[in-house]
């Protein structure tokens, strides 16, 4: 480590960034002015104090606790996709992920699947899962539908409901509000005890979903919904599509959604349309890909007025599942650097859509997943909504848990004044999809702290190095090079660095390191790949400190205290610099200190299988009349099906969570137990899941099989190219490379 100091002192005000480079003649400038006062006033929020006194509100910047800002993570899990024996644990893995607030859509279907008979039991028991979110700690937003969409059958409208060829559905239409306040009626008996002015968790409900009709539809839904008897501080909608005529300024708070790439899309390409824009740095909020199947936005549109309220999210993709006909499958870079562009981009509530995967529960009429069969635009599979989410279906933990959950330690210990910096971009930025060489970046500043977002990496489409970047930093009373010397920003890369951070007394200038989190007196930095560390501190902040600044160059990584500072006012910090590794490895413990995690290898056990029946003739895939697009089978396309049965090891120890793991090749592959399906997976190039312990103990004794329809090697259908496999001279695939039994452990 080499320590020096340099001659200038840099001063705070209102300041500019420029990005020079070696290769081009210009800079490019950002200009930050000093933030105006945020709005406020405006809210028209519901009873927003609770017992104890704390109060929730709201200013066009973001959210707050008390009067005070507040940065929380929101998380999607389904509670009646998930037996309600699970709750408790699975919000826990939720929790220990970072995640604040929980969010569930209340889908109509599974709640009236007859007209006039009601189902809140069992996993379908919403009140009680409020209960269980209350126990563990966690808020929760409510999305109350009618329509939810959520991939469900009929969007969430039971079948009943979509047969009333008289009713206009989701309008005023009086039939069908008066259906709608039945269904309110009855969430809001769920909900009754469970509100934030009532001492529980529910801070939130939203109406309806993806709407973009009249706002006075969603403004009954609001009446509806009060008039029922639900009293919260947050009044919802979805910021997508853009409404041609707005809401009420300040009726109902919009919340957006951001994916890398949608299974929706039409195009059996990659990255289609302007999928590419997720991956760099905006101001407009409305995602025009997410349900570009039927949706069909403008680029580049939002609601007017929509920047008086803050940048709120409700469905950054976590994960994305397989439709039939486009078989998407994230890296978990794609989810981060996803969300660093919606964080650098003014966000202010990350809210993930799914956090947690489910299952389809069992329907009494029909099954219950979307599918072009009952009118709607794609097939998905009947019973798995694992969704590939940060967590699986059956409570894995997939790699953009650990990812994402760096950044939510981030946000719960700097979050706070990061929520009310505005957003500000360069005046250079990349022209279209194809310009690979323009630095994509922004700032998020208060005109003196804050934090520059770099995202070099792009889904399916590796982007270059950029070298010789500096980013300028002009001050009335001087200016600091962001580092001192050009770097080049390696490809594939993704980070943000801190600038003019107070660090328990110290002031950072800056670090080219991006910062995790603070455990007392000791700050935690995760290093950025490629890029020499270097952490610059205001001299006149720092005891025995003569110079104007104090540079800690060629910083190693370590989970030791890379170097300790002492600040004027006698306090002493220490600066800890974790490789990329050890910061995904870092967690806090429920005392809240930092721990580093064990990297757990699941223990795997060789599980008997049996092939029966081979496959028969790949079926020739139909194409939807409307659509054109590709068709998933039906239970008679599983004759032609490849059978294998599989037996459970005898003495199969359930504690330990297990799953079986299957590896295969196929279009379909279903898992039946006595008869009865239980799994269906649509094929991706990922492992087939079945969490064991749900279907026990018939499972350990049970007829257990796994049907593979054949992967037709001209199939009309999207595979990701690390899924597509080697058919060799054959026209189709039917094959179980592997079946093994894991224990993945679950949140420490």
């Amino acid at each position: 480590m080499n320590f020096s100091y340099a001659k200038q002192f840099l001063a705070a005000g209102s300041l500019t960034l420029a990005l020079t480079f070696s290769l081009r003649a210009e800079t490019v400038s950002i200009t930050i002015p000093t933030p105006p006062p945020a709005g406020t006033g405006y809210f028209k929020l519901g009873s927003n104090k609770n017992p104890a006194g704390h109060e929730l509100s709201v200013n066009s910047r973001g959210l707050l606790l008390d009067g005070q800002p507040i940065f929380p993570v929101m998380g999607e899990i389904h509670y009646s996709r998930v037996p309600a024996a699970e709750w408790r644990a699975e919000l826990l893995k939720m929790k220990a992920g970072g995640v604040d607030i929980v969010a569930t859509y209340v889908f109509w279907i599974h709640h009236e699947e007859v007209e006039g008979q009601w189902d809140w039991t069992g996993q379908r028991d919403l009140k009680h899962f409020l209960q269980v979110c209350q126990e563990v700690g966690m808020k929760v937003i409510v999305r109350c539908g009618p329509w939810c969409h959520g991939e469900v059958r009929n969007g969430g409208f039971p079948d009943w409901v979509q047969a009333h060829k008289d009713w206009k559905l989701r309008s005023t239409d009086p039939n069908f509000l008066a259906a709608t306040k039945v269904l309110y009626e009855q969430i809001a008996g769920q909900l009754k005890g469970e509100t934030w002015q009532e001492g529980g968790p529910v801070i939130g409900v939203q109406v309806d979903n993806e709407f973009g009709g009249s706002p006075d539809y969603l403004m009954a839904l609001k009446k509806l919904i009060i008039a029922a008897g639900v009293d919260v501080p947050y009044y919802i909608k979805t910021g997508w599509p853009p409404l041609k005529t707005p809401v009420p300024l300040g009726e109902l708070l919009p919340l957006f959604g951001s994916y890398p790439d949608g299974f929706w899309t039409r195009s059996l390409k990659p990255m289609e349309g302007e999928t590419w824009q997720r991956f760099t740095f905006q101001i407009v909020r409305t995602d025009t890909g997410i349900g570009n199947d039927t949706l069909r936005m403008e680029p580049g549109a939002d609601t007017a007025g929509t920047e008086k309220y803050p940048h709120l999210t409700c469905e950054i993709g976590g994960g994305m599942p397989a439709s039939y006909h486009r078989r998407i499958n994230y890296d978990p870079r794609d989810v981060e650097a996803n969300v660093l562009t919606q964080l650098g981009g003014g966000g202010s509530l990350l809210g993930y859509y799914m956090y947690h995967g489910g299952q389809n529960p069992e329907g009494r009429l029909s099954t219950l997943q979307e599918s072009t069969a009952t009118g709607y635009a794609n097939d998905l599979p009947v019973k798995s909504y694992d969704f590939n989410a940060p967590i699986g279906e059956f409570g894995q933990l997939n790699p953009q848990y650990y990812w994402l959950r760096r950044l939510h330690l981030f946000l719960h210990g700097f979050g706070a004044p990061l929520a009310q910096m505005p957003p500000t971009l360069p005046d250079l930025r990349p022209k279209d999809k194809t310009d690979f060489t323009t630095v994509r970046w922004d700032v998020r500043s208060d005109g003196n702290s804050g934090y520059i977002f770099v995202n070099n990496y792009q889904r399916l489409q590796p982007l270059p190095p950029k070298p010789d970047v500096q980013f300028k930093i002009e001050l009335p009373g001087g200016e600091q090079l962001v580092p001192q010397n050009p770097v080049t920003v390696p490809a594939d890369v993704f980070f943000f660095w801190p600038f003019n951070l107070d660090l328990g007394g110290a002031k950072l200038l800056y670090a080219t390191a991006q910062p995790v989190c603070r455990d007392g007196n000791t700050f935690y930095f995760a290093e950025t790949p490629g890029v020499k560390p270097e952490f610059v501190f205001a001299g006149d902040t720092l005891a025995e400190q003569a110079a104007p600044q104090a540079i800690f160059a060629n910083v190693q990584t370590s989970r030791d205290a890379a170097f300790k500072l002492k600040t004027k006012s006698g306090g002493q910090i220490r600066v800890v610099l974790l490789s990329e590794a050890d910061s995904l490895a870092l967690n806090k413990n429920a005392a809240g200190h930092v721990a580093f995690e064990q990297e757990h290898q699941p223990r795997a056990v060789a599980v008997e299988t049996k092939q029966i029946q081979t496959a028969g003739p790949a079926r020739m895939i139909p194409l939807g009349e409307k659509s054109h697009l590709a068709m998933a089978p039906g239970d008679s396309d599983f004759t032609n099906a490849a059978i294998w049965k599989i037996k459970l090891p005898a003495k199969l120890d359930l504690k330990t969570n297990p799953l079986l793991r299957l590896h295969y090749i196929g279009d379909v592959a279903r898992l039946t137990l006595n008869g009865r399906l239980i799994e269906d997976n649509f094929y991706s190039g990922r492992e087939f899941d079945l969490g064991l312990n749900r279907y026990a103990p018939e499972i350990l004794t049970g007829d257990l099989r796994l049907e593979i329809l054949p992967l037709r090697k001209d199939a009309p259908i999207f595979l990701e190219p690390k899924a597509k496999p080697d058919f060799g001279s054959s026209e189709s695939l039917a094959q179980l490379e592997s079946a093994e039994i894991v224990h993945v452990p679950g949140a420490e």
